[in-house]
C-alpha cells in the first residue's frame, strides 16, 4: 500500500459490526483513510442473504463500498479510492485490505476477530509511521487488540450523549415553588388556548439543564407546565397542574404518578407523533401505551388501528421456524401486551378472553419488525417495545414508516439491552430521544418508579 503524507492522518480499519450497526459508516471519518479488511467483506457476504434487518444493513454496506470502489482499478483500490460522500464531496479515502499471507501474527487464526487483527498488525509492521485504529463495537475484540499493541476504539459518531446522566428526561424539577423564582411572565392566547411567555434566557436560570419544546416543568407546590413553544428568545408555556394529569383516563386506567401522568399526556395530545419512553422494568411503559392506544382508536376513532411489534435478539432467524401465521409466530415475544390486555380487562371479562375481545373489535395488529421495513402505515398507532435493542439506524428505518396520522410510541429499558454490541449510549431509543429534542411534534419521558407491585419495587431497587 502506498504510505500516507502526514502522521496527522489516521486508517480506520472498521469491523462488521461497524457496518451493521451503520451501513453508512465509512462516511463518518472526515479526512482519514476508512480501511475494510477482506475478512469484514466474507462476513458481510454471509450475512447479506434473507429477510432480517441485519441482512438488509449487510446489503446496504456492500452497496456503498461497492458504489465507492466497484469502478476503480485494483491498483486505484490498493492505493486508495477517494471518498465521493452523498453530497458530491471529496474527502478522505477508501480501500481494501487484502488478507495476510504472514505467519508471524500474534494470534491464533482460529477466529475472524483474530485474522482481522492480524492482518491489521502486518499492515502496521509494513507501514510503521502509519497510525491503524481498529474500529469495532465487540469490546472483546477491542481487548485483544490493545493487548496486541494495536490502536482500537469503539465507534462513537452517533452516539450523541457520553453517559446516561446527560440523557434528557423529558421533564425538569424546581424545589420550592415556581413562580417564586420567575422574574416575569406575560400571559397571552395561542389559538385560543391560554399561554404564558417566559424569556428562555429567564428560564434557563431556574433549570438546572437545557429546556425544550414538549417538555414538562414541576415544582414541589403541585404546579406543572409544558413548554408549548420556543421563538429563539421565548418560551410559551401551557399550564397544567397535577390534579388535571392525574385525572386523566385511559380505557380505565389512571395514572399512578407525576411521571405516568406526563407521559399520558403526550400519548393523548394529538400533536405530538412522537413519544420515546424509557423506564426501569414494571414502571408502566407497556400498559400505559395499550391503554392510550385503545382509547384513541376505540372511543374517539383517532387511530384506525394500533400496530404492535417489538425488538428482540433471536427474532429474525426464530420467527421463520414457528408454525402458524405472522401473528401467531409473534404471540411468544409479545407476552407483555396480552398481559396488559388482561390486566384492562380483568374486571369485566374472563382471564384469558382480553385478547379475543379486543381482536374483534379494533384491528389490533402483531407484526414482527422484519416484515415493517420497507411498508408506510397510514392512521396507525404504532407500538414499538424493548426500543433499546435497536441501532439508530434500524430506528430511523422504523420511524421513517409513519405516514399520515400515525403516532410512533418506542418503550424500553436502557438498563436492559439484550443486543451485544449495544449500550445504553448507542442504543436507538437514547438516538431517537436525543435527536427530537426541540421537535414540535415529539416528545420523551423517563418514568421513575416501579408500578408492578410492591416486591418488583422492592426488587428493582434492591436486588
Amino acid at each position: 500500500m502506498t504510505q500516507i503524507g502526514t502522521s496527522t492522518i489516521r486508517t480506520y480499519a472498521l469491523d462488521t459490526n461497524v457496518l451493521i450497526h451503520d451501513p453508512n459508516a465509512v462516511f463518518k471519518f472526515e479526512e482519514h483513510q476508512v480501511l475494510i479488511p477482506m475478512v469484514v467483506l466474507e462476513e458481510l457476504d454471509k450475512l447479506k442473504v434473507g429477510s432480517s434487518s441485519v441482512a438488509a444493513d449487510a446489503r446496504q454496506a456492500v452497496r456503498t463500498i461497492d458504489a465507492l470502489v466497484g469502478s476503480a482499478s485494483p491498483e486505484e483500490v490498493i492505493a486508495g479510492v477517494p471518498l465521493i460522500r452523498p453530497d458530491g464531496s471529496e474527502q478522505g479515502n477508501i480501500t481494501i485490505l487484502m488478507a495476510s499471507k504472514s505467519d508471524t501474527g500474534s494470534l491464533s487464526p482460529t477466529s475472524n476477530d483474530n485474522l482481522i487483527i492480524n492482518d491489521l498488525m502486518f499492515l502496521k509492521q509494513r507501514a510503521v509511521e502509519r497510525e491503524v485504529v481498529l474500529v469495532t463495537k465487540d469490546i472483546n475484540m477491542r481487548l485483544k487488540a490493545r493487548g496486541s499493541g494495536l490502536l482500537a476504539d469503539d465507534y462513537h459518531n452517533d452516539q450523541l450523549i457520553s453517559d446516561l446522566e446527560s440523557l434528557s428526561t423529558g421533564y425538569h424539577h424546581i424545589e420550592g415553588s415556581f413562580w417564586e423564582q420567575l422574574e416575569k411572565v406575560e400571559p397571552q392566547s395561542v389559538s385560543g388556548n391560554k399561554y404564558h411567555v417566559v424569556a428562555k434566557e429567564t428560564l434557563q436560570k431556574i433549570l438546572p439543564r437545557q429546556a425544550y419544546v414538549n417538555q414538562f416543568i414541576f415544582d414541589d407546590k403541585e404546579f406543572v407546565c409544558r413548554i408549548y413553544k420556543e421563538d429563539g428568545e421565548n418560551y410559551a408555556i401551557e399550564l397544567l397542574n397535577t390534579g388535571l394529569l392525574m385525572r386523566q383516563k385511559a380505557w380505565g386506567m389512571s395514572p399512578r404518578d407525576i411521571y405516568q401522568a406526563m407521559a399520558m399526556y403526550l400519548l393523548f395530545d394529538p400533536e405530538i407523533d412522537l413519544v420515546a419512553i424509557n423506564g426501569a422494568a414494571g414502571s408502566g411503559k407497556t400498559i400505559l401505551a395499550l391503554a392510550c392506544a385503545l382509547e384513541q382508536t376505540m372511543e374517539t376513532k383517532d387511530y384506525k388501528r394500533i400496530l404492535a411489534t417489538r425488538s428482540t435478539r433471536g427474532l429474525d432467524e426464530d420467527i421463520g421456524f414457528l408454525p402458524g401465521t405472522e401473528a401467531e409466530k409473534m404471540q411468544p415475544w409479545l407476552g407483555a401486551f396480552t398481559d396488559n390486555l388482561e390486566a384492562l380487562h380483568s374486571e369485566d371479562f374472563d382471564p384469558g378472553s382480553s385478547e379475543d375481545y379486543v381482536g374483534s373489535k379494533v384491528p389490533l395488529q402483531f407484526k414482527s419488525l422484519n416484515f415493517v421495513r420497507g411498508r408506510s402505515f397510514q392512521q396507525t398507532f404504532l407500538i414499538v417495545d424493548e426500543a433499546q435493542n435497536l441501532t439508530p439506524h434500524q430506528v430511523k428505518t422504523l420511524v421513517t414508516r409513519a405516514g399520515e396520522g400515525t403516532k410512533v410510541v418506542c418503550l424500553g429499558n436502557l438498563a436492559q439491552i439484550d443486543t451485544p454490541y449495544l449500550g445504553a449510549t448507542s442504543s436507538g431509543l437514547t438516538y431517537l430521544s436525543e435527536r427530537f429534542k426541540g421537535f414540535s411534534h415529539g416528545g420523551a419521558i423517563t418514568l421513575q418508579s416501579v408500578a408492578r407491585s410492591r416486591l418488583a419495587a422492592f426488587a428493582e431497587s434492591h436486588l
